[in-house]
C-alpha cells in the first residue's frame, strides 16, 4: 500500500513552523510532507476558526498529493485531523492523532475559555506569557521553531466554541485506517486514551516517556520514531505482512 505523502496539522495558537523538524527530516529521507496553517493560524491569522473550515484547510493540503497521505495532528490539528479522516477516509491511508485523547467536553472547555479570556485580557494579549512557556518548556531550537510561525492570540474562543461540538470518538470509529494515538507521558489531554484506542478499528497507543505535551517539540527523536514505523506499516505490499501492533510504552 502506497503513501502519496505527509499531512501535518498544528496546534491551537501555533502554525506551521512547529514541524519543522519533522518535515525537514521526511524531505531529507526522499518523503513528500507539508505542513499547513489553519484559520486563524500562521499565514490565515485574521481569519475565523471554524471546524470545518480547518478540516477544508486539510483536504486542499490532500489534494496536493496524487494519492492516499497519512496524516498527522497534534492537539488541536489532532482532533481535526480525525475528523477529517472519518469525513473522507478513502484519502488517508493512515493517521498520526497526538495530544488528543480526551473528550472536548463541555464543562472543561468552559473552564478553558475562561482561562483564555483571562490570558486574552493581559495588556499583550498574552504574547509574554506564550513565548515565556515555550523558552521555559522546550529546547532553544523547539523554542524557535514554535515561534517562527507567530502565536494566534485571538482564536481561542472560536476554537473552543468550534470543537466543542468535535465527536473524536464517533469518528475514530468510522476510521478503518490504521491510527497512531501518540501522548507524551506528562500530557493532561491523556486522560481516556483508553477509551480512544479502544474505539479504533486498528489503533496504537503510544507513551513518550519524559514528554509533555507538545510531544514531537519535546521528544522529536522518539516522535520521528513513530512517523516512521507509521510509514512502514502503511507502505507493507501486503498488510497482513506489516508487525502487529506495538503495546504502549509506559502507560501509567
Amino acid at each position: 500500500m502506497g503513501v502519496a505523502g505527509v499531512v501535518f496539522v498544528h496546534g491551537v495558537r501555533t502554525s506551521r513552523t512547529m514541524w519543522r523538524a519533522q518535515v525537514e527530516a521526511l524531505t531529507a529521507a526522499g518523503r513528500r510532507a507539508v505542513a499547513i496553517d489553519l484559520p486563524g493560524h500562521g499565514r490565515r491569522a485574521g481569519e475565523p476558526f471554524t471546524l470545518d473550515g480547518a478540516v477544508d484547510a486539510v483536504a486542499d493540503a490532500v489534494d496536493r498529493f496524487e494519492g492516499p497521505v497519512l496524516v498527522v495532528g497534534l492537539s488541536l490539528g489532532g482532533y481535526v485531523s480525525i475528523t477529517y479522516a472519518a469525513r473522507y477516509p478513502k484519502n488517508v491511508v493512515g493517521l498520526v492523532a497526538a495530544a488528543c485523547s480526551t473528550r472536548p467536553a463541555r464543562i472543561p472547555m468552559a473552564a478553558w475559555m475562561l482561562a483564555a479570556r483571562a490570558i486574552g485580557a493581559l495588556p499583550d494579549a498574552g504574547a509574554g506569557l506564550n513565548r515565556f512557556m515555550a523558552e521555559r518548556t522546550l529546547t532553544r531550537a523547539a523554542a524557535l521553531d514554535v515561534a517562527a510561525g507567530g502565536f494566534a492570540l485571538d482564536v481561542m474562543d472560536d476554537v473552543l466554541r468550534e470543537m466543542s461540538a468535535a465527536t473524536p470518538l464517533a469518528d475514530l470509529a468510522r476510521i478503518s485506517a490504521p491510527v497512531w494515538l501518540v501522548n507524551g507521558r506528562f500530557d493532561h489531554f491523556r486522560t481516556e486514551e483508553r477509551r480512544f484506542l479502544a474505539a479504533c478499528h486498528d489503533g496504537r497507543l503510544v507513551v513518550v516517556r519524559g514528554a509533555k505535551h507538545l510531544v514531537n517539540l519535546d521528544a522529536p527523536v522518539a516522535f520521528g520514531r513513530v512517523l516512521l514505523d507509521a510509514l512502514v506499516r502503511v507502505e507493507a505490499s501486503d498488510p497482513a505482512q506489516a508487525p502487529g501492533p506495538y503495546p504502549a510504552h509506559d502507560p501509567r
